[in-house]
């Protein structure tokens, strides 16, 4: 831990206008950390399965309980620049999802789905997670994660349309699955849910190392 009473360092600046997306996308991954990883599952109109990861992903509130993850439209460089990605496109259609928590047991499965692949590939098979049926949506769970959230789509909101710019998908969560001997009286143990979350580039982050401070009245 730093000195506070240390000579602060020299800042650099950066002005978004002044720079591409990717450069802007590297600064963010790297201030906004850790983050932690949604790995949804969609399905599209036909019933096609589909398995992605999203590491900007956070909790909105409880009452209703609501979720968002954020897709980004498609990249510049590519023939599908500034398109929807599949996870985009079948919430859109079929307004469900499952964001299943991932820890470090499924990390690298996890990481096969962030692949670039066609539609009709189903990333399950791809990653050899199981698909398991979820109770009031469409999307199939994953077996294999400690906690799973069925979603049903609220509002989704551009925040722009060109290639890079970012999508608010929020959810509610219409119903919580979370392996058994992980939570007691609605506390989930953070040791046993061995969550891992994203930093920049290919580093990933383990959250065994914990601190407890006890919040002021």
């Amino acid at each position: 831990m730093s000195d506070p009473s240390s000579t602060p360092k020299s800042m650099l600046s950066f002005d978004p206008a002044a720079h591409p997306p990717r450069q802007i996308y590297k600064l963010m991954t790297g201030i906004i950390v850790p983050r932690p990883i949604a790995l949804v599952s969609t399905v599209d109109a036909a019933g096609n399965a589909n398995l992605a990861p999203f590491s900007f992903f956070a909790g909105v509130g409880s009452a209703p309980p609501t979720v968002l993850f954020c897709p980004a439209l498609r990249s510049a460089g590519t023939d599908q620049a500034g398109q929807r990605k599949d996870t985009l496109r079948n919430v859109e259609q079929t307004r469900e999802f499952v964001i299943n928590i991932v820890n470090e047991a499924i990390a690298a499965q996890t990481n096969l789905t962030a692949a670039e692949v066609d539609p009709e590939v189903d990333e399950f098979n791809l990653s050899g997670l199981t698909p398991l049926a979820s109770e009031l949506v469409k999307p199939p769970r994953v077996a294999e994660s400690p906690a799973q959230m069925e979603c049903r789509l609220m509002q989704v909101i551009y925040t722009g349309d060109r290639p890079a710019s970012g999508v608010l998908v929020l959810g509610e969560v219409v119903r919580f699955h979370v392996r058994e001997d992980l939570v007691e009286d609605f506390r989930v143990d953070p040791a046993g849910l061995d969550a891992v979350g994203r930093m920049a580039g290919n580093t990933w982050v383990r959250t065994r190392d914990r601190i407890e401070l006890i919040r002021p009245k």
